[in-house]
């Protein structure tokens, strides 16, 4: 009679250690994953707002220029907000998004040159007050990008598939081994699973799926309809 015959009950009590370190590290990295996707998701937001208010503040601050410049630099504003539009709502089109991009670091420069040239020089009062506001808009314009492409190593994600049909694995056999036939907690653990990693998916993608922060656009849509 070999050892696992013998001592029946040490070894399912070593099969529960096993199965309960599996699932305590199932617990543990969803419990990570979820949160800094959260995290990542209300950060997205946050620089949205922050964009439409640091553009806002630089188009006010453009009256201080002579009345010509003034009106240059005010149609690059809002051919510049329309690219930063189109870039999201692109989305997930990464080509088009990309071109998007491109042409509103295009304008960008062209804004940047014309301001300069419009401001009068170092020290002058319109340097000190359009050119900082204009930078700012630049700087989170760049900081959504990188917010936008900011997510965990695919390795992780791929951890978390592969423990949850670990744990699915190690649950189907507890259930086998004491001729259990319930349904309901088989369809409830695989629900229950599958709902929530497609929840984290859905926070690290907020332009593709059910959760999304397009909605959070209206600022800047609000924005780009006040530029008249």
């Amino acid at each position: 009679m070999n050892r696992l015959s013998a001592d029946p009950d040490g070894a399912r009590a070593g099969t529960a250690a096993t199965e309960g370190a599996v699932f305590g590290l199932l617990g543990l990295l969803i419990a990570f994953t979820f949160s800094g996707a959260a995290q990542r998701f209300d950060a997205r937001r946050t620089l949205i707002v922050a964009e439409a208010n640091a553009i806002g503040t630089a188009w006010l601050r453009l009256d201080v220029l002579p009345a010509a410049e003034c009106s240059a630099l005010q149609q690059g504003f809002r051919a510049y907000l329309d690219e930063r539009l189109a870039t999201y709502r692109a989305l997930p089109d990464m080509a088009t998004a990309l071109a998007s991009w491109e042409r509103a670091k295009g304008l960008q420069g062209e804004l940047w040159s014309r301001a300069v040239a419009a401001c009068g020089g170092e020290g002058q009062p319109p340097t000190m007050l359009v050119l900082p506001a204009l930078n700012e808009m630049f700087d989170l314009a760049a900081e959504r990008t990188a917010a936008a492409e900011l997510h965990p190593p695919e390795i992780v994600f791929g951890l978390l598939i592969v423990l949850a049909l670990g744990c699915a694995l190690l649950a189907g056999f507890a259930m086998a081994a004491s001729n259990t036939r319930n349904w309901t907690h088989r369809i409830a653990f695989a629900a229950v699973v599958s709902l929530t990693a497609y929840t984290i998916f859905d926070l690290e993608y907020p332009r593709r799926g059910l959760v999304r922060v397009d909605a959070y656009d209206h600022v800047l849509i609000e924005l780009r309809a006040s530029m008249k």
